[in-house]
């Protein structure tokens, strides 16, 4: 459980690391996430005295006479979480637990893999990987919708999270090793 708990600890902070320098500083998930409208003003007024309540909104052309969508249309949507920019503070908390809490389940999964994959440092950090793969497409698929991000968009973001689990991987896989392998590396 300790070798679970310090790798777990130290992959969190190489996502959060990575989420400071990537998004903070960099703008990332910024770029794709807030992208601005020419009339914001407009459509933000709009929006405010129209939409009340939290949800997801979406907005389909109007129907043909045979009632179905005409087919090259756009489709539009909006999300409203009900929260405001006081709520910021309430995001970033999740944030940090989530990039301290993936890495740990990451962490404790490779803790009680089999011994054969725990006896190179390769075959862990390709566990870790693997684990990485499914939650990138997972969030990919997520993403990518007629009410979601366009399909370039939603890869981005997956190939962001599998970059997170790739790096916080190459630390977790340095840290959580063999009991036998750590006792030797202290010794020589």
């Amino acid at each position: 459980m300790r070798r679970a708990l310090v790798g777990g600890l130290a992959g969190g902070l190489v996502i959060l690391a990575l989420l400071v320098v990537v998004d903070g500083m960099l703008g990332f998930k910024r770029g794709i996430e807030m992208k601005r409208l020419p009339d914001e003003r407009i459509v933000y007024a709009f929006l405010g005295e129209h939409v009340t309540e939290p949800g997801r909104f979406v907005f389909n052309p109007e129907l043909l006479p045979d009632q179905r969508f005409p087919s090259d249309d756009p489709i539009f949507a909006v999300q409203y979480s009900g929260l405001g920019h006081d709520d910021a503070g309430q995001e970033v908390v999740l944030g940090i637990v989530v990039a301290f809490m993936a890495p740990f389940v990451g962490a404790w999964l490779l803790v009680n893999a089999s011994s054969r994959v725990l006896s190179r440092y390769r075959l862990r950090v390709l566990f870790l990987a693997g684990i990485g793969v499914v939650v990138a497409l997972l969030g990919t698929t997520a993403r990518f919708g007629i009410n979601s991000y366009p399909l370039g968009d939603a890869v981005a973001l997956g190939l962001h999270d599998l970059a997170s689990w790739v790096l916080a991987g190459l630390v977790v896989a340095w840290v959580v090793r063999p009991a036998k392998a750590r006792g030797e590396s202290r010794a020589g």
